[in-house]
């Protein structure tokens, strides 16, 4: 039997859930299983350290800033790991293919394929999806977590209403692999999976172990602009239009006229200036047989 153990963030959106329902499914789906519940998602990392010698194979429950969180200790620990979604937004197991259901995320943790992913680093700081600065930043500020726990995703569009009201453009100085560009925006986003934010998507094309960062800017505009932006937001397909720039690299240095907050996977994490680098084949992660499959070829 392969030795795991299941760590569940109950702070996350749904982690309040039967942890003993959750546990009971992955041993009947063959998992010698040990059971942590970390008083919250900064304990995931003692809790790694003492395990790692021990388990084969990592199961967290949480949302994306639980696994966010985790991401130095499972380089360190060297195990794959499995993601039960348990967040608002759930983005990283969106773009790995993995369902929403906690129980059918079981079967893919238990029976997966393991996959080789991609991180993306911003100043020291890891990050599985996307990092930002300017609008979504703002949106972080507006969404607290009784707005998360009370509207789940819905909440980033009431977060994201206000948070355009505020919006200031600003200076920006970009190098992608060292092309320069100097602009005015109001938003730049720094991807390094395929969705953020709630449904939102980085670029149509992006995979999480395609060895690059994909990023989007966008030049300031009026709200009536900004709503009509996003169903290329949602769909990923921005390129061509005008007051926005989209670029692929493997490093990306920002650089603006006043230091601004820079949120990995919906927490602040640094400020700018911002130097972004991709990691290739981080980590290794449960996926469904499918979505490797699709990957090898």
């Amino acid at each position: 039997m392969k030795r795991a153990v299941l760590i569940i963030n109950r702070h996350s959106r749904r982690g309040g859930e039967d942890t003993s329902r959750l546990a009971a499914r992955l041993r009947a789906l063959g998992l010698d299983l040990i059971v942590e519940e970390p008083g919250d998602k900064h304990e995931v990392a003692g809790i790694l350290a003492r395990h790692r010698a021990s388990v084969d194979l990592v199961v967290l429950g949480g949302g994306d800033g639980t696994l966010s969180a985790a991401a130095p200790a499972l380089m360190a620990a060297g195990r794959p790991f499995a993601v039960l979604p348990l967040g608002t937004a759930n983005d990283l197991a969106r773009t790995l293919g993995v369902p929403l259901s906690p129980e059918e995320a079981c079967a893919v943790a238990a029976n997966g394929q393991p996959h080789p992913i991609d991180l993306g680093e911003v100043n020291g700081h890891y990050f599985f999806n996307v990092a930002s600065l300017g609008l979504t930043a703002e949106v972080k500020r507006h969404l607290s977590h009784d707005v998360k726990r009370r509207w789940g995703v819905a909440g980033y569009a009431l977060s994201a209403m206000r948070a355009v009201r505020e919006a200031r453009g600003f200076r920006a100085e970009i190098h992608v692999d060292g092309r320069p560009a100097k602009l005015r925006a109001v938003q730049i986003a720094v991807g390094n999976g395929r969705h953020y934010g709630g449904g939102m998507t980085i670029a149509w094309d992006a995979r999480i172990d395609d060895h690059h960062l994909d990023l989007t800017a966008i030049a300031p505009r009026g709200p009536a602009g900004l709503v009509l932006l996003i169903p290329g937001l949602r769909r990923g397909r921005l390129e061509g239009r005008s007051g926005v720039l989209v670029e692929r690299g493997r490093e990306i240095h920002i650089a603006t006229d006043r230091s601004m907050p820079v949120s990995a996977d919906g927490d602040v994490v640094t400020r700018t200036p911002a130097h972004f680098r991709v990691i290739p084949r981080a980590l290794t992660v449960m996926v469904p047989r499918s979505e490797a499959s699709d990957a090898a070829q």
